[in-house]
């Protein structure tokens, strides 16, 4: 396959054609996924694509094939590294799908925000929306009030079966940090959780009771925070005036990192005197001092798994589309715990 001289010009879906050998009805049945495409001619045009570095004009299509191909997405807390590092999975399945994506972050919380700024994407005509990490009191009574030919997937907001949700498995990854904790030889673990309006946070935290319950273990009083790394340093400080905490476990990697600052100004070693673990596994997690032990979801899949499942509804039209398995964390152990301090 010879590439053509070089232009200025960008290559146009006729280029692609003329370079792969077929035509021009071939590479769009193979840039739409078709079915009915040999293998080896489907190979040929992504070649062609690639060396051509052919981009499809999403509107022309979208305009050819009566449907958009712009996906909405509504955005909450977009700082914090979950919900950036799924935005950046919608965004790259979006690309790979031959999509365009909108996002929107509410200037409010709330249900009318939410609703806005789905009436907004809307009125923009896009092929459907991805709600990403909504407070669930907003979500609960948002999702009910959109509009009903409007393909929806919601990220970690549990209303019910009748709109597909794309979820972590918060209760596993709590449930994965307590027995970490529990089997170095903690006598229980304390817990800074996130929000109590966010569903993943409140997973998180009936994990964490739910596993030292069933070990019989002490459950201590939850420390509300909000994400932030001010939380996790205002819990170290109160946590480390206390003499019974030996294991603490943040509900996000942000408010570990402020635990250990608070724990340090303290005086308190970690891990010697207290271990600690988070939940994300952030990119600077394996730099702190000490290397923080974590809870890694896989944000980037949970971000891919939306668009699957908003694809599907664009293709089907029926029913509740595919609603995509929990995805489940791993632990991530680091030098932030160790057994417990023993005085000789």
């Amino acid at each position: 396959m010879t590439v053509p001289a070089r232009t200025t010009r960008t290559a146009v879906i006729g280029d692609v054609a003329r370079l792969a050998g077929v035509s021009n009805q071939t590479v769009s049945r193979v840039l739409n996924d078709h079915p009915r495409v040999h293998p080896e001619t489907r190979d040929r045009v992504l070649e062609a694509v690639r060396q051509l570095n052919y981009r499809p004009n999403a509107m022309a299509r979208g305009l050819v094939r009566r449907r958009s191909h712009m996906i909405g997405v509504v955005s909450f807390d977009t700082v914090l590294f979950g919900p950036a590092a799924t935005l950046l999975g919608i965004g790259r399945a979006a690309r790979a799908a031959g999509y365009g994506v909108n996002i929107i972050t509410p200037e409010t919380a709330d249900r009318a925000g939410v609703i806005e700024a789905v009436e907004t994407l809307a009125s923009q005509a896009v092929a459907g929306v991805i709600i990403v990490f909504a407070p669930q009191a907003a979500a609960a009574t948002a999702l009910y009030n959109l509009p009903s030919n409007l393909p929806v997937v919601a990220i970690e907001v549990g209303v019910n079966d009748e709109i597909p949700t794309v979820r972590i498995d918060q209760s596993t990854g709590a449930r994965l940090a307590v027995e970490h904790l529990l089997e170095l030889g903690h006598q229980t673990v304390w817990h800074v959780a996130g929000p109590r309006d966010r569903l993943d946070a409140q997973d998180r935290v009936e994990g964490w009771r739910a596993t030292l319950e069933a070990a019989g273990r002490t459950v201590p009083p939850v420390i509300v925070g909000d994400w932030s790394a001010e939380a996790g340093f205002q819990a170290g400080l109160q946590l480390a005036r206390r003499d019974d905490v030996t294991a603490i476990f943040a509900a996000n990697d942000q408010m570990a990192l402020g635990l250990l600052r608070g724990l340090h100004e303290s005086g308190v070693r970690v891990p010697d005197d207290i271990s600690v673990v988070g939940f994300d596994d952030i990119p600077e997690a394996g730099y702190l001092i000490p290397p923080l032990t974590t809870i890694r979801p896989d944000h980037d899949h949970v971000g891919r798994q939306s668009v699957t499942a908003l694809l599907h509804l664009l293709d089907h039209r029926t029913g509740t589309g595919q609603i995509p398995a929990k995805i489940v964390p791993t632990l991530i152990r680091r030098r932030s715990t160790a057994p417990p301090y023993v005085a000789s």
